[in-house]
């Protein structure tokens, strides 16, 4: 874990938060019309470590844009307060496609009836989370009281000796985090003014995702409790034949929200 920025940094970035807070928090926006600005603001003008490189599903893809922002006006165009379920970052066949967490194009049609013209992904993760949505009520339903993001909204990606590219986690090397770590902050922060109650906070990983977040929400205290999760890939690739109890633990964990 990164040390606290010193005491300087800390001011002008809370400044920096403020004036976002105020331009995006007013009662003419909806928490769709929130997450759409904060989805095209969003940007890294930090320097990676060597061999990796920044995945911005909205950097110069302006279908995902698009069609994040029809789903958004879709399911979120109101001022209801969600609860926060934070994963990783954006997969490539996923976010990284279609700019909506755990979402993969056939996901994008078939359950949430939104039209893609670009190529079809399929991404394991959404199936299965798709499947708990489905358990829970519905799109409709789910999305009403749930707002899914990433704990670092950009996704990475290195290449093998192959020359294959791979997802690569915000924690997976110590100086990436370290090179994003005022970013992550900055945005967990903005992620909580489109409209999140902060009493509890649901996360994706029960493995360094959890850890990280954990000692960040010790460091900033953005929630009052944190609800860890198993990641749904690792459901999907490791624990497949004992989906249902998954899906019947995330329900569980989610019937807490009231």
């Amino acid at each position: 874990m990164t040390p606290a920025p010193a005491e300087a940094e800390r001011s002008t970035r809370n400044a920096a938060w403020s004036s976002y807070f105020t331009d995006t928090h007013n009662l003419k926006m909806t928490f769709a019309d929130r997450i759409i600005a904060m989805n095209k603001s969003l940007d890294f003008k930090g320097k990676l470590p060597e061999g990796i490189s920044v995945m911005n599903p909205f950097g110069g893809n302006s279908e995902s844009l698009a069609v994040s922002s029809l789903f958004y006006k879709t399911f979120y165009n109101d001022n209801r307060k969600r609860r926060l379920i934070l994963g990783i970052n954006p997969g490539r066949f996923g976010a990284g496609v279609t700019g909506i967490p755990f979402t993969d194009t056939k996901r994008l049609k078939n359950e949430c009836g939104l039209s893609y013209s670009g190529n079809e992904t399929h991404e394991p993760s959404s199936v299965f989370v798709y499947d708990v949505i489905a358990g829970y009520g519905g799109v409709y339903k789910f999305y009403a009281d749930f707002y899914i993001n990433s704990v670092c909204p950009l996704g990475f990606t290195i290449r093998d000796w192959k020359g294959r590219e791979k997802n690569y986690n915000y924690y997976d090397s110590r100086e990436l985090t370290e090179a994003v770590y005022e970013f992550i902050v900055d945005n967990i922060r903005k992620q909580i003014t489109t409209g999140i109650e902060t009493d509890r906070c649901f996360c994706f990983g029960t493995g360094k995702n959890e850890q990280f977040l954990r000692e960040l929400n010790e460091e900033y205290g953005f929630f009052g409790n944190i609800i860890a999760l198993e990641h749904p890939r690792y459901i999907m690739q490791y624990k497949a034949k004992r989906k249902q109890y998954y899906i019947e633990k995330y329900l569980n964990a989610f019937g807490l929200t009231g």
